[in-house]
């Protein structure tokens, strides 16, 4: 079966595969492409996910687990046997974690950005904190953008709104509701395929302490069940930790990287 997954592709050598979060699209992780020089041996593949992008939406209903499906049938016919590195946000961090139950050691490294962990009745999360807001700013925007705005930015200024308006704003206006509405209703990947056993790879955690969206604490679990990550909780960032803490957080995907070469 041929993948329908669209997927934007940069250069050449060990797959690495950026899997976004819910109704947004692989622009969201387009940041970290700056971490790589124009020779760097990794082929960094930034997929949309069904119904999310470009990509067209799954047969219905739309759930985790078909998602996760449609991702390993992408990985299958893109990446085939090769071993391959993943780095997954939001819920696209919950798939990431999918795909190392999936394929085992043929994963050499997991990302996970502020990732969703069980499901949001049991989460344990901080309450909402603005931590620098913006009057001015959020009046000059067009309603609807400041409202999707404010919902999620904790550091509100006119560099992060810039990203904001780049790299999350295009996704939010693009995916298919019907199907990010039948997702919400199934967002919880069935127990064999939330991969729960022990991953050795190089592992990465990066965590907002003000990420009122998934929280921070739940993901500590993994601290005990990855012997190789690196685990970061940053102060003064929500769940765009990457626009709020870019330094902090590019500093630590560039050590993740450089310990699965």
């Amino acid at each position: 079966m041929t993948s329908q997954l669209h997927s934007v592709v940069r250069g050449s050598g060990t797959p690495l595969l950026f899997i976004h979060g819910f109704t947004v699209d692989h622009r969201i992780l387009l940041p970290f492409d700056q971490n790589f020089a124009a020779d760097a041996a990794w082929q960094r593949i930034y997929v949309d996910l069904p119904g999310f992008g470009r990509s067209p939406a799954i047969a219905r209903p739309s759930s985790a687990d078909e998602c996760l499906r449609a991702l390993v049938e992408f990985v299958e016919e893109r990446i085939g046997t090769r071993r391959f590195a993943v780095m997954g946000s939001s819920f696209g961090g919950l798939m990431a974690r999918g795909l190392v139950a999936e394929f085992g050691d043929q994963v050499i490294g997991l990302g996970m950005l502020c990732p969703v962990v069980g499901p949001l009745a049991t989460r344990t999360l901080p309450a909402k904190n603005v931590l620098q807001s913006d009057a001015a700013l959020l009046a000059g925007l067009e309603p609807e953008d400041a409202r999707d705005y404010a919902a999620m930015a904790v550091i509100q200024s006119e560099e992060n709104w810039a990203l904001f308006r780049d790299h999350v704003l295009p996704g939010i206006r693009c995916h298919d509701r019907e199907a990010a509405a039948e997702l919400a209703e199934r967002f919880d990947l069935s127990p064999a395929a939330d991969g729960h056993d022990t991953f050795t790879g190089p592992s990465l955690l990066i965590t907002g302490r003000q990420d009122h969206a998934v929280g921070y604490l739940d993901q500590l679990a993994f601290i005990s069940r990855y012997p190789q990550l690196t685990s970061l909780t940053i102060d003064g960032a929500g769940h765009n930790a990457h626009f709020d803490k870019p330094m902090l957080v590019h500093a630590a995907f560039r050590d993740w990287l450089a310990r699965m070469e």
